[in-house]
């Protein structure tokens, strides 16, 4: 029942049924309103900071169905920067936005934020067509933009580490996260057992106010997470659910960001964490293929060189 109803919303809402718009400052309030409720990558504060995400170096795009104009399916929103951004509070901050875009300015789309408005239609292929069809809407504005990525979030990677750590505490004397240096180092600031106290330290973000161990914890975080988002797979794929959207979509794991996104929802989801998949266009077509296929990942060379340095500390 679940795949006949499923195929049925994949055709109603296939991309011959959908229109895309444009949000900005002069949109109907209800769209406004809709597109502030519905955000739940980072949440809107008030109408100030919604007004700064459509203004000026900002696009907010979103798919409604012909049959519901004005109902938002599923929204993008887009930074106007030049260069691929590493902090969403650069971009989500509160400024007053500028009047006019500096047109030599504009060389790089970053898209920060995607969220599906309906639970229901999870699993009809919306953000793929979503991010593609706004790929060709800059580009027609903006010819200049030669790069195109996202900033995105890790979720699931802290999980993930406290049970790495659980592990750890359960085998006494066994350390495959932490070099003998840098357990040194995190034991003298937080005291023994190290992956006992980093757990109870994770589980309320209390490490974040240590600049010290903030410090400490850079390099290994930085580590762990590139193999989070690279080697563990769940049937063969990334198991981390926005690098497989990205990567099914043909972008390469890119950058990994740290404190890239220090919100508390940002440390309790992912150390702060943000990682950018960038779409090289001319290869996205192949890339998503080979994904698919047989399950190959492509991904940067910083990325690789964590990955390695993870598996020379590691067994896993």
């Amino acid at each position: 029942m679940n795949g006949m109803l499923k195929n049925m919303l994949s055709e109603w809402f296939s991309t011959g049924f959908l229109n895309l718009e444009r949000v900005t400052w002069q949109s109907p309030c209800e769209v406004l309103q809709k597109i502030s409720d519905f955000e739940a990558v980072h949440p809107v504060r008030n109408w100030l900071d919604m007004k700064h995400r459509v203004g000026s170096y900002r696009r907010c795009y979103f798919f409604a169905h012909c049959a519901i104009p004005r109902e938002p399916l599923i929204v993008l929103h887009v930074a106007l920067t030049n260069e691929i951004s590493s902090s969403v509070q650069a971009i989500v901050k509160e400024v007053p936005p500028l009047e006019t875009e500096d047109m030599n300015k504009i060389t790089t789309a970053i898209f920060y934020s995607i969220s599906l408005t309906h639970q229901g239609l999870q699993g009809v292929e919306l953000g793929t067509y979503l991010i593609k069809r706004v790929v060709k809407e800059l580009q027609g504005e903006f010819p200049q933009i030669k790069v195109f990525s996202s900033l995105s979030p890790i979720p699931g990677f802290t999980k993930w580490l406290i049970g790495l750590l659980s592990s750890q505490t359960k085998e006494q004397g066994r350390n495959e996260l932490f070099t003998d240096a840098e357990c040194l180092e995190i034991s003298k600031i937080t005291g023994d057992p190290v992956s006992e106290k980093l757990k109870r330290l994770l589980t309320n973000n209390e490490w974040v106010r240590s600049e010290r161990l903030v410090t400490a914890l850079h390099l290994p975080f930085m580590r762990l997470c590139a193999w989070y988002l690279y080697g563990e797979k769940h049937r063969g794929y990334a198991l981390n659910p926005v690098a497989n959207f990205h990567l099914q979509n043909g972008a390469v794991i890119w950058r990994i960001n740290w404190m890239g996104d220090t919100s508390p929802r940002g440390i309790t989801a992912s150390c702060g964490m943000m990682v950018n998949y960038r779409y090289f266009l001319e290869d996205t077509a192949s890339n998503s293929a080979e994904y698919l296929g047989t399950k190959h990942i492509k991904a940067s060379e910083q990325v690789l060189s964590l990955v390695s340095q993870f598996q020379q500390n590691s067994k896993l």
